[in-house]
């Protein structure tokens, strides 16, 4: 089975998701709170493709593997922010934001990026990358942005199923790669599960760190961590696995990896934040 076709679909759904909860005023947020999006944006676009860098090849990893841990670090921020960002009691309208405009910038960001450690073995199509990424990503949520305009009523309704399907089809499709790279992942589950959650733990924690000195409300700071932690798994393994770019599937593995620990450590940061409000209305 070929997951590029798989892969491609879902991540096409995402983006139209995330058009569908934005308004055309929810991008004045950069004007009136600069510092908030400011922070985040700078810890996502900024400091985590160096920090997977220094991790990847600390760990000792090379070629593909290196490759396919920057590339997730490169990408924007998870689909599924928004209901973490609701779920550890943050701000959604400030998550949605920051997905949307992450998804728009990192558009030129990535291939940027990714020219810098591509080996000498595997060139990185630029052109290609372009035009995958505006017809998989920017069409779609300039799409559903134009739904929601036209037939609110519609695409509300459309949103909540789209919502409800997002993360299921981004566990069966990191499933399907599982299966088919089982050999590439138990060989290096250990050191590269290691790097990956070493690698969401310090983009929360510095996220949390510059929030805090920038004197950011606590709902901000948690949305902030999640974005910056929370990376679009689906768009790594459409750019690793497409014919058009990499076409390389253990490039993939890193990001099959890297949705797994973040969903872990994600779940576990909302536990505690759950767990800190409940002692705190006793």
């Amino acid at each position: 089975m070929n997951t590029v076709f798989i892969v491609l679909p879902v991540l096409t759904l995402l983006m139209f998701d995330l058009g569908l909860t934005l308004r055309p005023h929810d991008f004045g947020m950069v004007l009136r709170r600069p510092r908030a999006v400011a922070v985040a944006l700078v810890g996502q676009i900024l400091v985590l493709p160096p920090l997977a860098y220094v991790l990847a090849t600390a760990f000792g990893f090379e070629g593909v593997l290196l490759m396919g841990i920057v590339l997730i670090a490169c990408c924007p921020g998870g689909s599924s922010s928004n209901v973490f960002s609701m779920l550890a009691g943050g701000d959604v309208a400030l998550s949605v934001v920051l997905t949307a405009l992450s998804s728009l910038i990192t558009l030129i960001t990535l291939p940027l990026a990714m020219s810098l450690v591509a080996s000498k073995t595997i060139s990185l199509p630029v052109g290609n990358l372009l035009v995958q990424n505006l017809l998989l990503m920017f069409l779609p949520i300039v799409l559903g942005l134009v739904v929601r305009l036209k037939w609110p009523s519609a695409a509300g309704r459309c949103e909540r199923v789209l919502s409800k399907l997002a993360f299921p089809a981004l566990m069966l499709l990191a499933g399907i790669f599982f299966v088919q790279h089982r050999e590439t992942i138990y060989a290096n589950f250990s050191r590269l599960g290691l790097c990956v959650t070493l690698l969401i733990l310090l983009a929360a924690v510095i996220a949390s760190l510059m929030a805090r000195a920038t004197r950011l409300s606590s709902r901000e700071r948690r949305t902030i961590v999640i974005e910056v932690g929370m990376q679009n798994a689906a768009q790594a393994i459409a750019v690793a696995s497409s014919p058009f770019i990499f076409n390389n599937g253990a490039m993939a593995v890193p990001a099959i990896v890297y949705a797994l620990m973040m969903n872990v450590v994600l779940l576990t940061y909302v536990g505690i934040l759950r767990k800190q409000k409940s002692r705190n209305e006793q």
